[in-house]
């Protein structure tokens, strides 16, 4: 079973940093990308970034391309998100998402499996 447990959520400072971690279990499916997405009430959930297999960043979004980074610890099988400099735009819910494949996607309905969200907040 396939599990994502997504941490590090909170209420940061606007300029501050946040960082968010997807720990990935249970899969076996070949080669994985993995994205994070976010959404805000009311609004349609929207890519933000994505890291293929080979671990080439592909940005959906140009307002964070100077801010947020992704990283990856293949040994804990953990996805990282920095966000740096936040806004109070950033503010969403993030997801993580993967999918068997060797390069990312935009569109939700192409990922596999999701972690459970967590809340991003930021606001002075």
């Amino acid at each position: 079973q396939v599990q994502l447990v997504e941490s590090g959520g909170g209420l940061a400072q606007p300029g501050g940093s946040l960082r968010l971690s997807c720990a990935v279990s249970g899969f076996t499916l070949g080669p994985m990308a993995i994205g994070w997405f976010r959404q805000v009430p009311g609004k349609e959930r929207e890519g933000v970034l994505c890291l293929t297999s080979s671990n080439r960043t592909t940005y959906y979004l140009d307002s964070v391309k100077d801010r947020f980074t992704m990283s990856r610890d293949r040994a804990k099988n953990t996805m990282f998100l920095q966000m740096n400099s936040l806004k109070t735009g950033d503010t969403a819910v993030y997801y993580c998402a993967v999918r068997n494949g060797y390069y990312c996607s935009e569109y939700g309905p192409d990922y596999n499996f999701w972690g459970q969200g967590t809340q991003v907040t930021v606001s002075s």
